[in-house]
């Protein structure tokens, strides 16, 4: 069997897997984030790892012959993570940030400085914004930490903590290097020119290998707490997004696929990395030899859901609890009840600030247009409409410049929802498809990547004898006619809500 973690956003999965890839058995454990204005975003990576040996321990309590079972190990891993470890393994800070923070501005602007900006982009395609890079959240420890700095010996990833946790071994794959802020995708290296301009060694990153390469065996340490052999072999294992690529069916040309989580982005895999500096994609080595997927995102699309739950949605909360229904199927049934357009109201998600592709950087989350009139239903259809305009408008991006297929897979847990999902059929006016993977997506890439590399599987591509279509809702026309009216009027919204946020800020 193979046994597969997804360290997410908002917590992580713990699965079983069989040779074929066929799920046996999950577990979900949440973490927190700690947020300290809008621009640190921390966790605490021994949240992760005491995640994974609970959810891995209790699986086992349940069914015995998992543990007697279990083979081999991969990880798919939230990206640009930055863990700072001293020569005796040991964390060096407490404000460890995942990839939506953004504290860096200092940073990214004196580096900029000395290296042009589009030139930096075309090399590594990192689209995010690029103070979430790992390689200026390290500069971040040297200017803010400089004596602890010095005690520094390697900087892992979410996922290569988590080996190191398994193994003693620190090592990364291409996918999460790709990341850094300072890989080459056409080259699969460091670029060490950035790394000088940084003032920050390369050697404090372990050099990448391919995704399905041994890493080595549990520890015994590691084999006791999870309660399995430590003959289990690990593999090194991949970035999120990579991952959940392969999960999706996401490893031929052109294959296109939508992940609706806390954030939620469109990512296509080619052969080519599609970089363009007007909109910038963020594009990660594929854990697919020869392959890249390149994706247009927003930050906030489950996160603005659960904005609107956990600050508006109070009593539909109260009633979850007291009738033992989730929230947000109950929000889906009071959206549904609005008609199309939200009688006027337009929602804009950009709650955790407006991504790369936008050219409007100064807008925040807002409800627009509201009068006496507006109700509950309203607001609650707005969001999902607000998150679906603005996932459509990085669809179309990315639609002019690569081939894309005709259909749509979208995969997370915002999937869940049949109304949703319609939603976006009819906004985008292309089928959507919802998959057996589903919110198990990156977990099964990383299960692939075990696979694989343990020689289980011959190649990636029997990824196509799990991945299964389970609905595919296709697009009602008079639906997607009005929705394309509605979405020029939200485009138009933009620059006077930029010039708002500017005067905000100012």
């Amino acid at each position: 069997m193979i046994l597969a973690f997804d360290l997410g956003t908002g917590g992580a999965k713990i699965c079983i897997y069989d040779v074929n890839g066929y799920l046996l058995a999950k577990k979900f454990k949440s973490y927190p984030t700690t947020y300290r204005g809008t621009k640190y975003h921390i966790q605490n990576p021994e949240d992760w790892w005491d995640a994974v040996v609970s959810g891995t321990r209790e699986l086992i309590s349940e069914n015995e012959s998992y543990g007697k079972g279990i083979g081999t190990i991969a990880i798919s891993g939230q990206s640009l993570s930055v863990i700072p470890i001293n020569r005796k393994g040991k964390i060096l800070f407490q404000d460890i940030p995942i990839w939506s923070d953004t504290r860096t501005g200092e940073q990214t602007e004196r580096f900029f400085m000395n290296i042009d900006r589009d030139d930096w982009y075309s090399k590594t395609g990192n689209g995010f914004t690029p103070e979430c890079y790992s390689l200026f959240k390290i500069m971040w420890y040297r200017d803010n930490y400089p004596d602890k700095f010095k005690d520094i010996d390697i900087i892992l990833g979410s996922k290569d903590y988590i080996n190191y946790k398994l193994t003693g071994s620190y090592a990364t794959d291409y996918s999460y290097a790709s990341g850094s802020g300072a890989y080459n995708l056409l080259k699969r290296s460091y670029i060490h020119e950035y790394f000088l301009a940084a003032e920050v060694s390369v050697k404090l990153l372990p050099e990448p290998i391919p995704s399905d390469e041994l890493i080595g065996k549990l520890t015994k340490s590691a084999a006791e707490k999870l309660s399995i052999n430590n003959s289990v072999k690990v593999y090194c294992g991949g970035v999120d997004n990579s991952c959940m690529a392969v999960g999706a069916g996401n490893i031929k040309e052109g294959r296109v696929y939508l992940s609706l989580g806390s954030s939620a982005w469109i990512a296509v895999s080619s052969q080519k990395p599609i970089i363009d500096t007007s909109i910038s994609p963020f594009i990660f080595d594929h854990v697919v030899p020869d392959m890249y997927t390149s994706a247009t995102s927003i930050f906030s699309a489950g996160s603005s859901l659960n904005w609107f739950r956990n600050t508006i949605a109070g009593k539909l909360e109260l009633r979850a609890k007291a009738e033992d229904l989730d929230v947000f199927n109950l929000i889906m049934d009071e959206a549904e009840k609005s008609d199309i357009g939200s009688s006027g109201v337009i929602f804009n998600p950009t709650l955790a600030g407006s991504p790369a592709s936008s050219t409007y950087g100064n807008i925040a989350g807002s409800f627009l247009n509201l009068n006496l009139n507006s109700t509950f239903n309203d607001l609650a259809r707005s969001v999902l409409e607000g998150i679906t305009f603005e996932l459509y408008d990085k669809y179309k991006k990315l639609s002019r410049m690569s081939s894309l297929s005709d259909r749509m897979v979208i995969v997370g847990g915002g999937s869940k929802s049949l109304f949703w999902r319609q939603m976006f059929a009819d906004v985008f006016g292309i089928p959507f498809s919802r998959i057996n993977t589903d919110q198990d997506a990156a977990a099964l890439g990383a299960a692939a990547i075990a696979a694989v590399g343990s020689g289980l599987w011959s190649s990636y591509a029997e990824i196509d004898n799990v991945v299964q279509e389970l609905e595919t809702l296709t697009p009602v026309q008079k639906n997607f006619e009005i929705y394309s009216d509605l979405f020029d009027n939200y485009t138009k919204t933009w620059k006077q809500l930029s010039n708002i946020g500017s005067i905000i800020n100012n």
